[in-house]
């Protein structure tokens, strides 16, 4: 397993390298002078121009620049943002909790509705419990998180009065953003274990533990789900890259504080330096976050560590 674990830490260095890499490209593929795109908002000079490209280090070289991208990433420091003339990784760790605990909440709700669901579908396929479990599908995947966020404003806030519209806080203020982030992640879900349930529960040992008088929710449970975990954690790991990414919609629709939320208002502000963090933040997530699945798969399935 830790040789396993080696080899997939080393496969993820070039990744991250590339990462890196386009993430900092961004300030050179931006048309236009950036610092007169920052400044623009004030009147300034040639001289106040050229104070702001140095000390932003833009009169250098591309490859001293990008050299000093990474040293200060794999030390930790992102820079400074211009706006708050803070430092880009207090900002982020400041609001990181709270992205945190919307994808986490989102994810949770996805799988329980996921899983339950597609399960209910293999059992009874070609059923109203299997055409139910399409149509919340379908209808999953068809609608936009900021449109069905905006319709559970509408009912359970300004209709109903049971939740709060917006803003951070316990966990009424997380019900209604994890499931307008979650509902998508949750169809999907649903869709690929109800096909990797029915191709399991057809398999020859199913039939056999039938025969010897296994039955219930105990034989699907206890021998079917364990062995169609496989895709369905593959499913877990990108849906939860996309959820991480969906919180920039969700976090604005709400009106909560967040990575998705900082990032807006940094590219509103024409913040670079902080564009350039939380891009790379979220990207480095999304890397481990496969990496972390990877490590899992070895886990339920010892085979794989040997492939």
């Amino acid at each position: 397993m830790t040789r396993y674990i080696s080899a997939r830490l080393l496969a993820t260095v070039p990744v991250v390298a590339g990462v890196t890499f386009a993430v900092f490209a961004m300030l050179f593929l931006i048309p236009g002078d950036p610092v007169k795109m920052m400044l623009s908002e004030f009147q300034t000079n040639p001289e106040q121009i050229a104070r702001m490209r140095a000390q932003l280090h833009l009169d250098e070289p591309f490859y001293r620049q990008y050299g000093r991208f990474v040293w200060g990433a794999a030390h930790g420091n992102l820079g400074e943002s211009i706006r708050d003339r803070r430092p880009v990784t207090a900002e982020i760790t400041e609001v990181l909790p709270a992205t945190a605990q919307l994808a986490t909440g989102a994810l949770a709700f996805a799988a329980l509705l996921g899983i339950t669901l597609g399960i209910a579908a293999a059992i009874r396929q070609n059923s109203w419990w299997d055409l139910g479990s399409t149509a919340v599908a379908l209808a999953g995947v068809s609608m936009p998180s900021f449109w069905l966020g905006l319709l559970l404003i509408f009912v359970f806030s300004l209709h109903l009065g049971w939740l709060p519209a917006a803003g951070g806080g316990g966990a009424g203020h997380l019900i209604m953003p994890a499931v307008a982030l979650g509902l998508g992640a949750a169809a999907i879900i649903a869709r690929l274990t109800r096909s990797s349930m029915l191709e399991v529960l057809r398999m020859e040992y199913m039939t056999t533990a039938r025969a010897k008088g296994l039955a219930g929710p105990g034989i699907v449970l206890r021998h079917g789900l364990p062995n169609a975990l496989i895709p369905i954690v593959t499913i877990f790991g990108l849906q939860f890259g996309s959820l991480l990414a969906g919180t920039v919609i969700i976090e604005t629709v709400f009106g909560r504080p967040g990575i998705g939320r900082l990032l807006v208002n940094a590219i509103l502000d024409k913040d670079f330096p902080l564009v350039q963090g939380v891009v790379l933040f979220v990207a480095v997530g999304y890397v481990l976050i496969n990496l972390a699945v990877d490590v899992i798969y070895a886990a339920i399935d010892p085979r794989i560590r040997y492939g």
